[in-house]
């Protein structure tokens, strides 16, 4: 099961990644973001535990179809975005592929230079 530190950890192994607090009214809340764009939002003393989640529309669909932890983005574009909870009932490896693809999204929809600049998988140079 992922709690609140590996959570945090995860987020923050992605090259780029930074952890910010952009809400005063709502200091609790952390974002996760990369390029100065969100890719993970939590509020880590929260229980149950619950990370939203950028998604291709798509998947995002089939998640929630298969899984009733994964329910439409709280507060954000619901064709975009998942809130997952992460109380154990999902397997560790599908929450971390959807941090992952989360992320993905995010730095694909950088500019090439930034996208280069973190040494992204999905854009290396030649």
């Amino acid at each position: 099961m992922i709690d609140p530190q590996a959570l945090q950890a995860v987020c923050l192994d992605f090259n780029g990644a930074s952890e910010e607090f952009p809400f005063p009214g709502h200091p609790d809340v952390s974002t996760f973001k990369v390029g100065g764009k969100i890719f993970a939002l939590t509020t880590l003393t929260d229980t149950p535990l619950t990370v939203s989640l950028k998604c291709d529309p798509e998947l995002a669909q089939r998640l929630r179809a298969a899984h009733p932890e994964v329910v439409p983005g709280y507060h954000l574009n619901k064709r975009h975005w998942n809130t997952v909870s992460l109380d154990g009932d999902l397997p560790d490896r599908l929450v971390l592929d959807m941090i992952e693809d989360s992320y993905d999204l995010v730095v694909a929809s950088l500019p090439r230079a930034q996208r280069l600049l973190l040494d992204w998988p999905g854009e290396r140079r030649a």
